[in-house]
């Protein structure tokens, strides 16, 4: 399984990477959205874990940009937002 982390706190990225990893998964790394959605157009994975609050391009913002595209791989969204209109959005 090929999973893509995007995440703008690199310690807590690579601390992820680390983990699945070691759990024999094969994971990339992005720092902002423009990159992350770069890596989704140019490779193939079975899941992206996906952060909100990125520079260059929030979450919402690839994750919109991933879907018109026709792109189906499930991504599970990170945030420290709790608001409602948040986790509506």
């Amino acid at each position: 399984m090929r999973i893509l982390v995007i995440e703008d706190e690199e310690a807590l990225a690579l601390q992820i990477r680390h983990v699945l990893n070691s759990e024999k998964y094969l994971c990339d790394v992005a720092f902002d959205g423009m990159d992350g959605l770069d890596k989704i157009f140019d490779g193939e994975y079975d899941l992206i874990i996906l952060d909100i609050l990125l520079p260059k391009m929030d979450g919402i913002q690839v994750l919109k940009g991933i879907r018109s595209e026709g792109l189906t791989v499930p991504v599970l969204l990170l945030t420290a937002k709790d608001r409602v209109e948040d986790k509506v959005a």
